[in-house]
């Protein structure tokens, strides 16, 4: 049997809005990978672990819990430092689940352990599924009854940095038979019809024509 990796949204803190998914891969795997800023390897500083703790709880099942020392110094060393204790893992588990906090999408370490993945062990990557969650910005605005946007309107996110950033671009609500012509791409673009229902389709690249409704472009940073 090959060897599954499972990255895990958990959302913003409320185990209630875990993914069905999300759970799902928790209980299917044979060990959970938590990251602690603890450089003993304990958990006493990882919120991800008070969650995890809270959803076997909860939802009564018990898995074998391997620490995974995150330092927030941005290395690379400290990356594969990562991805090698899932190696190790590996030695004795055939499935593993990799968890963070809010959605795998924003400002999340996953993507740094699978660029590394993608090059030692593309096996392992093309059997590694990333599993989306609830960001804590949407939660935010759930609590505040206020929407992101709505209508023609747009919204940004935007890192408190002093400094230029690359920038990924989403564009939706289009019309069906509007050109594209006018999206200038300046990442790599992919093109999304029918998310997660019948006929779903990822291009990558950006269609010239839009001919279904539920379609979006991301613009992704290079």
């Amino acid at each position: 049997m090959d060897k599954r990796l499972y990255m895990v949204s958990l959302g913003p803190g409320d185990i209630e809005l875990i993914t069905i998914k999300a759970l799902k891969a928790l209980k299917e795997s044979d060990a959970i990978c938590i990251p602690t800023k603890s450089e003993d390897r304990s958990f006493k500083k990882s919120l991800t672990h008070k969650i995890i703790k809270a959803l076997m709880q909860e939802h009564n099942f018990k898995k074998p819990l391997i620490p995974v020392y995150t330092p927030m110094h941005f290395k690379k060393e400290d990356w594969q430092y990562q991805v090698d204790i899932l190696y190790k893992g590996f030695e004795t588990n055939k499935t593993l689940s990799f968890v963070t906090l809010g959605d795998s999408a924003v400002y999340s370490t996953v993507y740094y352990l699978l660029d590394i993945i993608k090059v030692q062990n593309p096996k392992l990557y093309c059997n590694t599924e990333v599993i989306a969650g609830v960001t804590s910005f949407s939660q935010a605005s759930a609590k505040v009854k206020k929407p992101l946007c709505v209508g023609d309107s747009r919204f940004e996110i935007v890192p408190l940095l002093d400094k230029k950033v690359p920038i990924t671009t989403i564009y939706m609500r289009p019309k069906i038979g509007m050109s594209t012509e006018n999206i200038i791409s300046n990442g790599d673009i992919y093109t999304f019809e029918n998310i997660n229902y019948k006929q779903e389709n990822i291009i990558p690249y950006k269609k010239s024509i839009v001919d279904k409704y539920m379609t979006l472009f991301i613009d992704f940073f290079k």
